[in-house]
């Protein structure tokens, strides 16, 4: 069983959580975020921490997830989020312009991916992404977007990956 929610979260230097009802607010220096809270879960505040309290076992479960992703607001205000994607194939290379990825990966056609709203992009290669924005969410969800375009195939590794992410090779084909 899980104990998840028995760790409180402590809330760095100007980082702010308000609570109003059952809304809990999180303002930093990056931006804010704001979540709503799940019926019979209990935030407590006290002295640069919080605490999370469930009333029934049915909610504990979902104290465990809360307690999870308050502490990914925390840090996304604070410090921020950012995914690492690399290129690899030859001719393929990415241009980040804006708030848009100009990416060309082997297609007949380039493909240019709009960014949401609050997430940046830079490449500081032609061949490495690097996505950016303060919820954890927004970033790995454009990531994998990015990488859904051309995911990394098993015998020569030609496509978008992860930057931490190992690419299980094939051997080809035998005659």
């Amino acid at each position: 069983m899980s104990r998840v929610a028995n760790n409180p979260v402590s809330l760095p230097k100007g980082v702010e959580l308000n609570v109003n009802g059952r809304e809990v607010m999180v303002k930093g220096a990056k931006g804010s975020l704001s979540l709503s809270l799940h019926e019979g879960i209990e935030l407590n505040q006290e002295d640069g921490t919080v605490s999370f309290a469930y009333d029934s076992d049915d909610s504990k479960a979902m104290a465990g997830t809360t307690r999870a992703l308050v502490n990914n607001m925390v840090i996304g205000v604070s410090e921020g989020w950012e995914k690492k994607l690399v290129l690899n194939g030859v001719g393929y290379r990415a241009k980040a312009s804006g708030k848009s990825v100009n990416l060309t990966i082997g297609l007949s056609h380039p493909v240019d991916y709009d960014l949401p709203e609050g997430l940046s992009a830079e490449t500081p290669t032609q061949t490495e992404i690097v996505i950016k924005g303060i919820d954890k969410q927004a970033v790995g969800e454009a990531a994998a977007k990015i990488r859904s375009f051309r995911p990394p195939e098993p015998y020569k590794g030609k496509g978008i990956r992860y930057a931490d992410e190992h690419v299980r090779r094939k051997e080809a084909k035998k005659k």
